[in-house]
């Protein structure tokens, strides 16, 4: 349901109080506490079937009873009573509710029972619910306090959203502390309604709130948190600490994937695809909130840093080591002019100690030198209280020198007395202030994940040419063994996964006998690999399984019988049906893994690293989500240590673009197969001019193979819609394709815009654009399909290829509105494009389920507005120059 019916919870007239109360410190009398007398502008009407006054305020029997439309019901009233007040929310009209009250899910079953009866009657109503379970919500700017608790939140920019109601009280008690505000905190309990990709939806679009913090333990629906996450981190930064980092799973891997990508690892992954920044404590939480607020991303994670103190600095820059960031080398001309004004005795490499003697005017001269150097990414100024410098008169002087840079500047002030003056005067000004230089370092160090999560967002792929298309055969593989009641596929059945979405394979046999397996190796040729063959073995060096570099016949007979041996010795219930028969692969070249594992609440995942026998011992993997382009394919193998060895020029290089289109194929295949559960390749042997799958396994999902799904269910980012891709003519002949855009085409899109005449551009912008930057091209290209289509029309094939008109179709979060936009090359005009892509608009609209969609033309534009009455569009005027169209779409 998204934002729907949010802001009568958020911004409500009305209020009822169900379960309100006169005893001291039980909840419902806190609740009215909280609600009256305070300033909130809004009614509120206590509900309490026993008595007709509660805290000298008339009451309610119930919330039927109530003389004018309420728009918050707020109940704290027994867990089995809850229904029945949902029940009479509903038929009062109510639309928003928070359930304060506890009993539920954990409770046990007769608790899993209530929240069933409270779920039917909610999409009964078109109500929406926040709880239960929950402290409430604070929406500080009305003085709105929907909570129990006893502190009320100051007024600030942060959205605090947290699935801990005792977390809450206390970040209210430490933040009174710290003078941080709140533009809203809210409780969600169980999440048995609203949950977090609700609420990032709601803040994303508030303009009370400048930055959203998360405290979150899980997350219920994965694919609408991480669609509102990618919708709003570019333009609001959210910040998250995620609990439970090292819970693993209990269930035993099949796969080296499995054991590989434990839980925390795919929260991690979410969050650097959504450019979310994860933190580690809570107050490193609102640090980095109020600071990304405050100040521009830094472009690389180069500190340079000014102190009054060398032990404050020394400890900045160990801080800053141990984070992964660097000391910023001087450039010879900042050098110079430091020495200039400094003493001799002064350090003028970073850390740059100016000393304790240091006056404000020598913070200001050496702050104005540093803040021109090239190198530097951000300043950190550390001041300690000695010496001659005042902290208020030299928090001013920072303030003023702040706006003469683009870079973020920090700083901490040690110390109390006059400096929490002076670092409220700096906060004042856009700063950020801290009192130890280890939170200023480690802030710094999550801007600068930030910036890198979001240039993830912003950067262009590269177009690989991969042509690939779903062989039928593959899925009747699945189903024979579904069918035989095996979960696993054999090798060779897996390997021809890999072969039919072009990944290169060693060539695999199966022999049932010694004697076959002696003709066979003759037929491939010598030496070949033995590995034990055995539906019950998954992993075969763990018994021992694989015998290599085998030269005769003889010995292969030989070896049969010993790999039998094995296997009965070591699993005496596996049954043992052969070997796998494999050239020896005599190429030099490393051993990686890719693999995939379905997680349970993110669906499938991506796993890239260090192959070989040692994987789960050395553990050098990355996880990643599909879908996969070069750009990210190229970042999932940068977070590992081999990566850093296999593009290191010094050693061997390997072929780095064909290890990318492989992940992207390999993505592919594990968006095309929701069958598959697990795969694995161990080893992929790469070099510099191959490729090569040596082993590979693949799990099948019965789940899956047995029930009929929805496309791309197992996936949390929708992946690229082939479905809209088809052929049209223009009316003078022009053959068009007409398919959703992708980030690959920015520089398509870039000489779009430059073929504009001035009229076009006002017509589609309305104003005059003069240049598309990057970032705006890259919003335009890199989209959430689950939100967005925007279709482009192509003429010319590879090279010659041309944009030539473009219709986009933004879906309105939790609604089933849709805004519509389209623009044809003047070259292009009054061929019939605009027409044909209204229609496909149309066309889509429909098959996303929009009730309507809209758009905003100018009123000078004749030729649109006779389009859209054409295809039955409502026309308004809005204002002088804006109309607006609206088409009511039928099923």
């Amino acid at each position: 349901m998204g934002v729907e019916n949010l802001d009568k919870i958020f911004n409500p007239r009305r209020i009822a109080v169900i379960g309100a109360s006169d005893r001291g410190e039980s909840v419902g009398a806190k609740l009215i506490r909280n609600l009256v007398g305070v300033g909130y502008k809004g009614a509120v009407y206590p509900v309490n079937t026993f008595r007709p006054i509660v805290q000298g305020i008339a009451a309610y029997p119930s919330v039927e009873k109530i003389p004018r439309q309420v728009d918050l019901g707020i109940v704290a009233t027994p867990a089995h009573t809850v229904p029945q007040i949902i029940a009479e929310c509903g038929r009062a009209g109510i639309p928003g509710v928070i359930i304060i009250s506890a009993g539920f899910r954990e409770a046990g079953e007769e608790g899993k029972q209530l929240e069933k009866e409270i779920i039917e009657l909610k999409g009964q109503y078109n109500m929406r619910i926040i709880g239960p379970n929950c402290l409430g919500v604070m929406r500080p700017c009305i003085k709105l306090n929907a909570t129990f608790a006893n502190k009320a939140a100051r007024s600030g920019k942060i959205a605090f959203i947290s699935q801990s109601a005792a977390l809450c009280s206390s970040v209210l008690d430490w933040a009174s502390e710290a003078h941080i505000g709140f533009s809203s905190i809210v409780s969600v309990g169980s999440m048995l309604d609203v949950d977090f990709g609700d609420l990032i939806d709601y803040f994303g679009t508030d303009p009370q709130t400048r930055s959203i913090v998360l405290y979150i333990e899980s997350i219920k629906s994965a694919r609408k948190f991480m669609s509102a996450a990618r919708g709003f981190a570019r333009a609001k930064p959210i910040v998250v600490v995620k609990a439970g980092r090292f819970r693993e799973s209990a269930e035993a891997a099949l796969c080296h994937t499995g054991a590989l990508c434990g839980e925390d690892a795919v929260y991690d992954a979410a969050f650097r695809r959504a450019g979310i920044v994860r933190v580690k404590a809570i107050s490193d939480l609102f640090n980095c909130a109020e600071t990304l607020a405050m100040q521009p991303n830094p472009k690389g994670s180069k500190l340079t840093i000014v102190t009054n103190a060398g032990g404050p600095g020394i400890m900045a820059t160990d801080s800053l080591m141990a984070s992964g960031g660097k000391l910023s080398s001087l450039s010879n001309e900042t050098i110079h002019a430091l020495n200039e004004i400094l003493p001799s005795y002064c350090s003028k490499m970073n850390p740059i100690d100016i000393l304790e003697e240091a006056t404000t005017d020598r913070f200001k001269a050496v702050l104005e030198i540093c803040l021109k150097d090239p190198n530097s990414d951000g300043f950190l100024i550390i001041y300690t209280p000695q010496g001659a410098s005042d902290p208020e008169d030299t928090a001013k002087a920072i303030a003023e020198l702040s706006k003469k840079t683009t870079k973020p500047i920090l700083t901490s002030l040690m110390g109390e007395d006059g400096c929490w003056r002076a670092r409220s005067i700096l906060r004042k000004n856009g700063i950020p202030a801290f009192t130890t230089p280890e939170q200023a370092v480690s802030t710094f160090m999550y801007m600068w994940s930030y910036a890198q999560n979001l240039e993830l967002l912003y950067e262009t792929p590269e177009e690989l040419s991969i042509k690939l298309s779903i062989p039928a055969f593959l899925r009747k593989v699945i189903v024979k063994a579904f069918d035989e009641g095996r979960t696993r596929l054999t090798p060779i059945e897996a390997m021809q996964f890999l072969q039919a979405y072009k990944i290169p394979t060693i060539k695999s046999m199966i022999t049932r006998t010694p004697a076959e397996t002696a003709n066979a190796a003759l037929k491939i040729g010598f030496p070949v690999v033995m590995k034990a063959f055995s539906p019950q073995i998954s992993h075969k060096s763990r018994i021992n399984g694989i015998i290599l570099d085998v030269r005769s016949s003889t010995e292969t007979k030989k070896c049969f019988k010993d790999l039998a041996q094995r296997v009965k010795t070591h699993e005496p219930q596996a049954k043992f049906e052969g070997v796998i028969l494999q050239p020896m692969v005599k190429k030099k070249g490393y051993e990686l893994l890719i693999g995939s594992k379905k997680d349970l609440h993110f669906g499938s995942v991506i796993a890239f690293g260090m192959g070989g026998v040692a994987t789960e011992v050395l553990r050098d993997v990355n996880t990643g989500f599909p879908p996969l382009n070069q750009v990210l394919a190229r970042r999932l193998m940068e977070k590992t240590a081999i990566y850093k060895l296999i593009s290191d020029p010094d050693y061997q290089h390997i072929n780095l673009k064909l290890l990318e289109e492989t992940l992207v194929k390999f993505s592919q295949l594990v968006i095309d197969f929701p069958e598959i559960k697990e795969i694995d390749i161990n080893p992929l042997i790469v070099d510099k001019t191959s490729v090569i799958a040596v082993d590979t396994r693949i799990i099948i999902d019965t789940e899956k193979v047995s029930t009929k799904t929805r496309p791309h269910e197992h996936l949390v980012i929708t992946p690229y819609p082939r479905k809209y891709t088809t052929q049209l003519k223009l009316k003078d002949g022009t053959p068009v394709t007409l398919r959703p855009i992708k980030p690959e085409d920015e520089d398509l899109l870039q000489k779009l815009f430059q073929s504009f005449s001035e009229e076009t551009i006002r017509f589609r912008f309305f104003q005059l654009i003069k240049k598309m930057s990057h970032e705006i091209l890259t919003r335009y290209c890199n989209i959430d399909y689950n939100r967005e289509i925007a279709i482009i029309a192509e003429r010319g094939k590879s090279r010659t290829r041309k944009i030539i008109g473009i219709a986009r179709l933004i879906r309105q979060p939790g609604k089933k509105l849709g805004e519509f936009a389209v623009v044809v090359g003047d070259q292009w005009q009054g061929l019939g494009l605009g027409s044909e892509l209204v229609d496909y608009i149309i066309k889509i609209g429909k098959d996303m389920e929009l009730s309507e969609i809209s758009g905003d033309v100018m009123s000078n534009n004749v030729k649109m507005l006779r389009l859209c009455k054409k295809k039955s569009f409502k026309i308004e005027i809005v204002d002088e120059e804006t109309t607006k169209a609206t088409l009511v779409l039928k099923a």
